[in-house]
C-alpha cells in the first residue's frame, strides 16, 4: 500500500477555513489518513462494535417491556377463551357419547341403567368420561326416567345426563342445561 499525503489549502486571510478538509496529523493506527478505504471501514466497524457493547438505555428497555406487557394482556383473554372452547367441545362430545351409550344399553338390556357404573361393568364404556367443566367423573347429573314411561316399569333408570357444573358457557347458557 502506498502512503499518500494529504494536500491542504492554507486558511484564508480572514481566518475562515478552506472548502476542503483541514489537515490533521495522521494517526498511528492509520485511521484519519487516506491510506485506504478499508482503514475507514475498519474504524466505522470498531465504532459500531464499541457502541453495541454499551447496551440499551433505561428508556429503551422500558418501552420494550411495556410493549411486551401490552401484547401479553391482549393474548391472555384469547388464550383463556380458547381453553374454554376446547373444554366445551370435550363436554359436548362426552355427553353425546354417554347419551348414545345409555340408549344402546337400554335397547340391548330392555331396561335403562340404574347408574353410570352399570355402563362400565357391562362393557359399554371403559370408564366414565370426565366432566371437563368440573374436572371429575363423579359430578354428572343423571336424570331418571319417569316410571310410567320406562321400558321396565318396576326399575326406572337413567334417561338423560347433564353436566354437574354451575358455570355459564360462552354462548350464555348454563352447562347444566346442555
Amino acid at each position: 500500500m502506498e502512503h499518500r499525503t494529504q494536500k491542504c489549502k492554507p486558511p484564508l486571510p480572514d481566518g475562515r477555513g478552506s472548502d476542503q478538509r483541514r489537515c490533521k496529523p495522521p494517526r498511528a493506527d492509520g485511521c484519519g489518513s487516506d491510506q485506504s478505504r478499508a482503514g475507514g471501514r475498519r474504524h466505522a466497524l470498531e465504532h459500531a462494535v464499541r457502541s453495541r457493547l454499551r447496551g440499551f438505555t433505561f428508556v429503551e428497555l422500558l418501552v420494550v417491556i411495556t410493549i411486551i406487557v401490552i401484547l401479553i394482556t391482549m393474548a391472555i383473554p384469547i388464550y383463556n377463551r380458547s381453553i374454554t372452547r376446547a373444554k366445551e367441545s370435550v363436554l359436548k362430545n362426552n355427553m353425546f357419547t354417554l347419551r348414545t351409550v345409555i340408549d344402546n344399553y337400554t335397547y340391548d338390556k330392555q331396561k335403562a341403567p340404574q347408574n353410570l357404573q352399570d355402563l362400565v361393568s357391562e362393557g359399554y364404556l371403559r370408564e366414565i368420561p370426565i366432566d371437563p367443566m368440573v374436572g371429575n367423573n363423579q359430578s354428572w347429573r343423571t336424570i331418571m326416567e319417569d316410571a310410567s314411561q320406562s321400558v321396565n316399569q318396576s326399575e326406572p333408570g337413567i334417561f338423560d345426563i347433564k353436566s354437574g357444573s354451575d358455570k355459564i358457557s360462552l354462548d350464555g347458557t348454563p352447562y347444566s342445561d346442555w
